[in-house]
């Protein structure tokens, strides 16, 4: 739980779990309007069964896993395969603990806003019928759950995300000043959970991700399904010129005259991988679950 004079900063199990019904709010129909995403998609949910529905010309939004090489090759216009629904879908939401999620000036800490969204849309694939998995970055042991189906599965995701949680907290606390360990990483250990067909969701603010990681992410993008929920603190959004006192975890304290981030800079960031056929939105720490909830929405509509 919460302390008085630590509000924001733990990560409560309790809370994660009471998120379950704010998750089946206002559920859309299955024609959704992704107006949060990038190119503003309609799309219906298909499934990704084993028995081929029909195969249709390419539209925004559709996964390029899904071309269909023959129809491609015989009109010179790219088409897809459509699937029967499956309900079985497997999501590994993949949280950055790592020391540079461990900071926020609003509300809470950037990494408890990611671990927020990732229940929320957790509670959602688990009630639709998918199984949902676990991947943690952090500066220590990283924590990593095999997707799994039902109420059980996402009680031991949002367990496993608090124990997580606190354990990189007490790990930045332990006076030890390390270099931010690499994404990559853990993105490498999330996908070795899924399997072909798999989803994957990051919830992270990309902060020295490693020199890797965006290389890795557009190779894995051609196999599995990714989606990214890029967390940001207001303070980075528009953060007053002056200098900042700052203290790092070994101690050491001084300030700083940081640079204001250019505006539109997530949205960049966002277009740009969007390119590549990653869809994500952007989650503002300072908005809450309430904001988070028909965002998460929007995202699980092209899981």
């Amino acid at each position: 739980g919460r302390g008085s004079g630590d509000a924001g900063i733990h990560l409560s199990g309790e809370a994660l779990m009471g998120l379950r019904h704010l998750a089946r709010r206002g559920s859309a129909p299955a024609t959704r309007t992704l107006a949060g995403l990038p190119g503003g998609i309609v799309t219906r949910r298909r499934g990704r069964g084993s028995e081929p529905e029909d195969v249709r010309l390419w539209s925004e939004g559709d996964d390029r896993r899904f071309i269909d090489r023959n129809a491609t090759a015989r009109t010179g216009q790219l088409h897809v395969r459509t699937h029967h629904d499956e309900r079985d879908r497997a999501v590994v939401l993949l949280a950055d603990f790592r020391p540079s999620m461990l900071f926020g000036t609003r509300r809470t800490l950037r990494s408890v806003a990611a671990a927020e969204s990732l229940a929320l849309l957790g509670w959602r694939v688990a009630a639709d019928g998918g199984r949902v998995g676990l991947a943690v970055a952090s500066a220590g042991a990283p924590t990593v759950l095999r997707p799994a189906g039902g109420e059980r599965a996402m009680i031991a995701v949002t367990g496993a995300l608090a124990q997580a949680h606190a354990d990189a907290l007490n790990t930045v606390s332990a006076a030890r000043a390390e270099r931010e360990p690499p994404l990559e990483a853990t993105l490498g250990l999330a996908r070795s959970l899924l399997p072909a067909g798999g989803h994957l969701v990051v919830a992270s603010a990309l902060d020295d991700p490693g020199p890797g990681f965006d290389e890795l992410l557009t190779l894995l993008a051609e196999r599995i399904a990714i989606r990214l929920i890029l967390v940001s603190d207001a303070f980075e959004r528009a953060r007053p010129p002056g200098y900042y006192p700052f203290a790092l975890s070994d101690g050491h304290r001084g300030t700083a005259l940081p640079t204001a981030m250019a505006a539109g800079q997530a949205e960049a960031r966002l277009a740009d991988y969007a390119h590549r056929g990653i869809a994500g939105v952007r989650l503002d720490v300072e908005t809450g679950p309430e904001a988070y909830a028909p965002l998460m929405e929007r995202l699980d509509a092209v899981l």
